[in-house]
């Protein structure tokens, strides 16, 4: 067996280091979590998983008296909030993304989010987009998002993605 170059051992003890990180952040962002699934479950991509972690929701009576989502959504893990829960902005953020626009930021709404806090479940590049929330009195694109994923799911975060929580919509 021919030994490795110092190139390739550099590059194992990488993956070696981003593997743990990834671990680390995924057991603190799932610890005290009132997911009854599985937490390393939350970010398969697998569609058994995912079958199986929605077949179980809860429900509760919103304001209007629609049932809604209640506790955390069993694939991210992350609390649930309605629609009429949000600040009016992200409400008519909502109503644009649904329009197509016109968005405040076009150079940034609706570009990619690399989700490299690791916070939303493992999907491949590209699959979420983010859009600018307006922040009034704020002079730059503030620290409110909804994050948007291709299979339908909306996310909010008021902190610049350091919290989420999935929009019932």
């Amino acid at each position: 067996m021919r030994p490795m170059s110092r190139k390739t051992l550099s590059t194992l003890a990488s993956i070696i280091v981003v593997v743990i990180v990834a671990i680390i952040t995924a057991c603190t962002h799932s610890g005290g979590s009132d997911n009854a699934t599985d937490p390393g479950a939350a970010a398969s991509t697998s569609s058994a998983s995912s079958a199986t972690a929605t077949s179980t929701p809860t429900y509760g009576e919103g304001p209007d008296g629609e049932q809604k989502h209640t506790g955390t959504d069993p694939v991210s893990g992350l609390p649930w909030i309605a629609v009429s829960q949000l600040p009016a902005e992200a409400q008519h953020e909502l109503d644009l993304i649904d329009a197509g626009g016109p968005f405040s930021y076009p150079g940034k709404d609706g570009s990619t989010f690399g989700n490299y806090e690791g916070i939303l479940p493992d999907e491949a590049r590209g699959y979420y987009r983010e859009y600018t929330v307006d922040t009034p009195g704020s002079d730059d694109r503030g620290a409110r998002r909804i994050i948007t994923g291709s299979g339908g799911e909306f996310y909010y975060t008021d902190d610049h993605y350091e919290s989420f929580s999935r929009i019932d919509r």
